[in-house]
């Protein structure tokens, strides 16, 4: 993981069976996952060509109770977990889980904007060893290539993002009678999009680089798995797909630009 404040820095599923999520991504992306949990917490890392991409929760039967589902949620960095989620409440988000400290990994927290798209908040522990390889690589096969937001409310989730994470939101694509793609930037490094969206719920979609959509469209569905929308095309180029996997989580892959 990195410490740059603004950055996605970890993507995690939660799923209940971790064996069926291992057999359905392998599959899918360019991925290895670990067989079994290597500490005490069911928690199996993702490796993609760099290294490290993200990891597994197992969802316990208590969390399911708790109301706990399948799905993709990503990891922002920040400088200060306790002040962000402080500024986060004021500007009407929700903490779903308080921050608190994992020995050696840092200190997080689980929070929602404020139409209900879930996020962690994190500060790494200080790395003592050789940098860790990133884990949003555009270009790079098995690496999040692009984080893209559905909202019910696009002015508010901008005003809530810039707000809080330092984003900024100047570059706009016209989608016609869907209005305007709005492109996230974090300094130099543009993340990914806002769209409004007010047939869906409003979460976060991590597009995973691939070498072929096709291929991987064919995958999801001999996988079990079913393709919502696409192959699409991108204004770069490229081609999209979105996806749901057997256990009801959603994600992306993006071939090209």
């Amino acid at each position: 993981m990195t410490d740059s404040a603004g950055s996605f820095i970890w993507y995690e599923l939660m799923a209940p069976d971790p064996h069926a999520a291992k057999a359905f991504y392998e599959r899918v992306f360019d991925w290895t996952i670990e067989a079994e949990p290597s500490g005490a917490i069911d928690y199996r890392m993702i490796t993609a060509t760099l290294g490290n991409v993200g990891g597994v929760l197992t969802l316990t039967p208590e969390m399911i109770a708790g109301g706990a589902r399948a799905g993709w949620v990503g990891y922002v960095c920040v400088d200060d977990v306790d002040a962000a989620l402080t500024a986060l409440e004021a500007a009407g988000g929700r903490t779903l889980m308080p921050a608190h400290d994992m020995p050696g990994i840092g200190r997080f927290a689980f929070a929602a904007d404020p139409q209900g798209a879930p996020f962690y908040l994190m500060r790494p522990a200080p790395n003592e060893g050789a940098p860790p390889s990133p884990v949003f690589a555009p270009g790079e096969a098995g690496h999040v290539a692009w984080n893209e937001l559905s909202t019910s409310d696009q002015a508010g989730a901008i005003q809530f993002y810039s707000g809080l994470l330092g984003w900024s939101f100047d570059e706009r694509l016209s989608m016609g009678p869907m209005g305007d793609y709005v492109f996230i930037h974090h300094g130099a490094t543009r993340l990914g999009g806002v769209m409004q969206q007010d047939a869906v719920p409003t979460a976060w979609c991590f597009y995973t680089q691939v070498a072929d959509i096709a291929a991987a469209a064919e995958a999801v569905r001999a996988g079990g798995g079913q393709v919502i929308m696409g192959p699409a095309p991108t204004p770069e180029g490229g081609q999209v797909i979105v996806a749901r996997d057997p256990q009801g989580a959603v994600f992306g892959a993006v071939q090209g630009g």
